[in-house]
Formats: structure tokens, sequence, C-alpha cells
């Protein structure tokens, strides 16, 4: 097993995610959870790496708010995407940009980083626990990885909902490479295991579309993005919409004082 290089689907990631309400979602609810991790972090800027980070549409924002940001990606494709999107932002100075894996990234680094993003990457990996163990040695004693996950609970209840037992029989196994839908889908009780198995302290978890891939088109108006987003805000951190959630965000801290480098 390999992990996925995205050359061959960027423009269908563009398209289909990073445009549409679903997107939409999954930046708000990030920035919401970013907006508690910052001021947890005493230095100012952050070092910050952005490891698989696509497009980079997180990180850009941060860069706009001064903070240092290595990105780091497997597809060529999506790195120049992100520096294209840099440049359109004027973050350009504030990003550096390098074709490597995140396990690699330790090899690039002079010293650990405040912040590690690392989103929508782990049901892409084939070996998760080396990943998330390279990650927490890049952080700095204190430092924050915001990991957000592709959740099995989440992809198991929407295909129920659609009646896709076959689906299903088959335990989720993908019939076409070429696809948006994760490789990895991951079990949430088995990510928090490999997180503190790292030496990983979880410390807030939010779900990301808990509800709204199962919605039915409503009677009468249709509803509107910030509804939309309003209700996801208010029951994305409450069990069991939390665990149910297509997407989990989590907060893991490294344990120690930046001091103690």
């Amino acid at each position: 097993m390999q992990d996925r290089n995205f050359d061959d689907l960027a423009e269908k990631f563009s398209q289909n995610i990073y445009g549409t309400t679903k997107g939409l979602i999954r930046q708000a609810i990030l920035w919401d959870e970013l907006e508690t991790i910052i001021p947890s972090l005493s230095a100012e800027p952050l070092k910050i790496l952005d490891a698989g980070g696509g497009v980079g549409q997180i990180s850009s924002g941060l860069a706009a708010r001064g903070h240092q940001i290595l990105l780091c990606d497997l597809s060529a494709e999506m790195l120049r995407r992100a520096q294209e999107n840099a440049e359109a932002l004027g973050v350009s100075q504030n990003m550096q940009f390098k074709q490597i894996s995140a396990q690699q990234v330790g090899e690039h680094l002079d010293t650990p980083v405040d912040l590690v993003l690392f989103h929508a990457v782990l049901e892409w990996v084939a070996e998760p626990e080396k990943v998330l163990k390279a990650l927490f040695e890049v952080l700095r004693p204190g430092g924050v990885l915001s990991l957000m996950f592709y959740n099995l609970h989440g992809l198991t209840l929407r295909t129920l909902t659609l009646g896709n037992f076959g689906y299903l029989r088959t335990n989720l196994t993908k019939r076409k490479k070429r696809t948006l839908s994760p490789d990895f889908p991951r079990n949430p009780d088995d990510v928090y295991r490999w997180l503190e198995a790292c030496g990983f302290v979880i410390e807030q978890r939010a779900g990301i579309r808990v509800f709204s891939d199962y919605m039915k088109p409503p009677k009468g108006e249709p509803k509107s993005d910030e509804e939309i987003i309003e209700m996801e805000r208010r029951y994305c951190r409450q069990e069991p919409f939390l665990s149910l959630g297509r997407y989990i965000h989590v907060t893991v801290r490294k344990p120690g004082q930046k001091d103690e480098l």
C-alpha cells in the first residue's frame, strides 16, 4: 500500500470540495478550533507545518495573520495551486512549499514547530501510526497537532441511509481508485489510541458535518449555508452527534513547555 498522491484529482477537489457548502462547513469548524488553539501557543508569530496541505486554504489564512508556514504535499499539482493561491492573497512571503511526504518533513526543519495542521490526510496514508509519530517528533514541547480525519462511523451511517447495503457487505471496499472517497476511513477509537501511544494528550474534539450530509430537501425555502453552519456549530461538540460527523477534528498537545528545548 502507498500514500495517495493527488496530482490526478486536484481539479476534482477544487470543484467538489473546496468551493461547496461542504467546504464552507469544514472551514468554519476548523477556524473555530484554531481560534481556541492559537491563543494557547505563546510564540508569535507561530511556526506552522501544514502537512499534506493541498491548496493551503487554512494555512494561507494563517499566513495572512503573520504566521510562518511550511506547506508540504506529495502532489506537485496541489503545490502549484497552493503557491498560486498564496500569491493571489499576497501571503507568499510567509509561506514555503516543499514536495515531500509528512514522514520526511523532519529532515527539512531546522527547529521544531509550534503547530502542525494535518487535515483530511490520515485517511489516505497506508501507515497512519508512523505518520503521527513523525509529526509528534517535529512538534516542540507544548506544541499542538490539529488533526482532522475521515470518520468510519459517519461513512457507515451515510451508507446505511442511502440503502447501499452491498457496499457495507464488502466492508466499504472502493471499486474505483480515482474517486474522492478516502482509501482508509478511520475508526475514531483507533485514532485516539494511536495518538495516545505517540505521547499526545487529547484536549478537545469536534465533529464536522454532523448532520448536513443526511438532510433531506426541506419543505418551503431551502436552508442557507449560514443557517446550516449555525446548526453544525451548535451540535458539533455534543455527543452522539460529534462521533457521527463525516470528519472529526481532534486537538492534541505534546506534553512539556517550550523552555525545555
